[in-house]
C-alpha cells in the first residue's frame, strides 16, 4: 500500500477515523517498531519521509513526485538529522513533525468536501481528546493523568511482572503486600477510576477495564497486551518486563 493513494473520507467521522489510522500508524514506527525504524532512516540516503497509513501501518519512503502531491507530505528529510542529536530528542523532533502532517492531512480534507466550521470544530474536539504523537513518544501524556497504582494479581484486567504502588514517601516504591478481602476491593475500585486516565504508551488509547495491560519495569509505562504481543500467560512467566523501546535501547551500541 501506498500512502499517496487517494483516499477520500468526507465525513467527520471517516476523517477522524483516517486521523486514528495514520496516528496509530505512527506511534508504532516511533515506539514498538522505533529499532526498525531507526534503521530505515539510513542518513546516507536520499531525503526520506515517515508516512502514517489509514490502516495503522507506516513506511519511510521517498516523499511523492507529483507536484502539488496528492495529499500534503510529511517533513522531508528526517534520515538527515538521526545521528547528529540524542535519539530521544530526535525521536521527539520526528513525532512533532508527525502531529503536524496528521493535522494538515485532516484539515485538507475538511476543506476540500466543504466542512463547515461546526464540523472543523467538532472534527478539532475528536482530535484533541487524543495526545498527540510527541506526547506519546516523550511521555508527556503519562505526566498529564493521574500516577497509576497497581492491580492485584487476580484481579485479571491488568498485569505487572512486579506489582507497585504508590506507597508513602517515607517508605519509597515497594511491592503490594496481602491485604484483608475489604481493603483489597477498595483497591481494585480505585484502580479503575486512576486507570480510566492511563494512556498505552504504544498506541496512545486510554485504559479499557476488558483489556490486558502490562507495565515496563524501566520506564513504567503501560502497555496493551496486544500492542507488544504479550499475552496474560507469557506475562506470569516474566521476572521484569522491558518495552520494545527499552529493550531496543540496551541493545543497540
Amino acid at each position: 500500500m501506498d500512502s499517496r493513494t487517494q483516499y477520500n473520507p468526507r465525513t467527520v467521522e471517516e476523517v477522524f477515523r483516517d486521523f486514528k489510522g495514520r496516528r496509530a500508524g505512527l506511534i508504532k514506527a516511533l515506539t514498538t517498531d522505533v529499532e526498525d525504524f531507526y534503521n530505515q532512516c539510513d542518513p546516507e540516503k536520499e531525503n526520506l519521509c515517515l508516512y502514517g497509513f489509514p490502516g495503522e501501518q507506516w513506511e519511510v519512503n521517498l516523499p511523492a513526485e507529483e507536484v502539488p502531491p496528492e495529499l500534503p507530505e510529511p517533513v522531508l528529510g528526517i534520515n538527515f538529522a538521526r545521528d547528529g542529536m540524542q535519539e530521544k530528542d530526535w525521536l521527539s523532533l520526528v513525532a512533532v513533525h508527525s502531529d503536524a502532517w496528521l493535522l494538515a492531512i485532516a484539515f485538507y480534507f475538511g476543506a476540500r468536501f466543504g466542512f463547515d466550521k461546526s464540523d472543523r470544530k467538532r472534527l478539532f474536539n475528536m482530535i484533541n481528546e487524543l495526545p498527540t504523537i510527541f506526547e506519546v513518544v516523550t511521555g508527556a501524556a503519562k505526566k498529564q493523568v493521574k500516577e497509576k497504582s497497581s492491580v492485584s494479581n487476580n484481579s485479571g484486567s491488568k498485569s505487572k511482572s512486579s506489582s507497585k504502588q504508590r506507597a508513602p514517601e517515607s517508605q519509597g516504591r515497594q511491592s503490594k503486600a496481602l491485604q484483608p478481602k475489604e481493603e483489597e476491593e477498595e483497591l481494585d475500585e480505585q484502580d479503575d477510576d486512576e486507570h480510566g486516565e492511563t494512556l498505552c504508551g504504544a498506541c496512545g488509547e486510554h485504559y479499557g477495564t476488558d483489556e490486558f495491560w502490562i507495565c515496563c519495569d524501566i520506564c513504567e509505562k503501560w502497555f496493551h497486551g496486544k500492542c507488544v504481543k504479550i499475552t496474560p500467560a507469557r506475562a506470569e512467566h516474566i521476572k521484569q518486563y522491558k518495552c520494545p523501546s527499552c529493550s531496543n535501547k540496551r541493545a543497540r551500541p
